[in-house]
């Protein structure tokens, strides 16, 4: 299995075989089975937000990063769906993580579920980039011809980690927090090997909305932040999910809670700015934001296509 051989083709935009892809999987597994729910993580390192399949858009974010191993990341799940290039973003991953195992972690988000990515989920059936080839068991079936391929990376969806601490006081997680966790060592032992499930707080790591809320309850969410980083002795959540404009938002006025979104120009219809947020060794701050590219090969329609997170 030449690692090295296998980044180069994917970066050159060719896709590895099904045989390829399966032992890659299998061999990632094994990895992912050895890490924590709160993966520890040293600094320095840069965090990222959702990436939905915008394969061109991940290369140009490590232009703007570095790349693996000079960088290390911490990548807070939303690889696929939405973006004409899941299976190659996915599978990038996948063979970075594979060759750099120290140097890069990869956090489950809400869209890796067999549940979003195949093609009776409801939420597919209301999304129409999946009818325009945007999903990702679409994506495998044309490429591969069945659905083995999409199989073995879901696979692998069930053993990401769930969450990265960095230095001890950031913690990074997809969605949010959950009323039910109220201590980091409640998210330790929460069992992950399966797929997300519809309540609890597992599905609230990878679903909570920190806008999605009444106004009267603002200042209950902030109070709920601010009491979990204070028991936690955190400094700052870092967290994905939500598209914000800006590409990065501090969610309440103590800056506890930031939104990091490194999809630039959304589904390629809304324009927004992306970002990453690079902790030095010294854990001292640096946002850098990008850009789409305007490598517009292997890429879909750019417009008409909604979106919904």
């Amino acid at each position: 299995m030449d690692l090295d051989q296998w980044i180069s083709k994917v970066k050159e935009g060719r896709h590895l075989l099904e045989e390829e892809l399966q032992l890659l999987c299998e061999y990632v597994k094994e990895i992912l089975i050895e890490e924590s729910n709160v993966q520890p993580v040293n600094s320095p390192v840069t965090v990222c937000g959702d990436i939905h399949g915008q394969f061109h858009d991940l290369m140009k974010l490590f232009q703007t990063g570095g790349h693996v191993p000079k960088t290390n990341y911490i990548f807070m799940g939303d690889f696929v769906d939405r973006g004409y290039n899941n299976l190659e973003v996915f599978t990038i991953l996948l063979l970075l993580k594979g060759r750099y195992p120290a140097n890069i972690t990869l956090l489950r988000g809400n869209h890796e579920s067999r549940q979003l990515t195949q093609p009776h989920s409801l939420m597919l059936v209301l999304d129409l980039c999946f009818f325009l080839g945007y999903g990702f068991y679409d994506k495998c079936q044309r490429k591969y011809g069945n659905a083995n391929a999409w199989r073995c990376c879901t696979d692998v969806f069930d053993y990401l980690t769930l969450s990265a601490i960095i230095d001890g006081t950031v913690l990074c997680v997809h969605g949010g927090l959950s009323p039910d966790i109220r201590t980091i060592d409640q998210i330790r032992v929460i069992e992950r090997n399966c797929e997300i499930p519809h309540e609890g707080p597992f599905c609230d790591l990878m679903w909570s909305d920190s806008e999605d809320i009444e106004t009267w309850a603002v200042w209950l969410a902030f109070w709920i932040q601010t009491q979990f980083n204070h028991i936690n002795n955190l400094d700052l959540v870092c967290r994905a999910h939500q598209i914000v404009q800006e590409g990065f938002k501090y969610m309440f006025q103590d800056k506890g809670l930031v939104t990091v979104w490194s999809a630039p120009n959304y589904c390629y219809r809304c324009g927004n700015v992306a970002s990453i947020l690079s902790f030095n060794e010294n854990m001292q701050r640096d946002v850098k934001f990008f850009i789409e590219t305007e490598e517009n090969q292997m890429r879909g329609p750019r417009t008409g296509v909604p979106y919904f997170l």
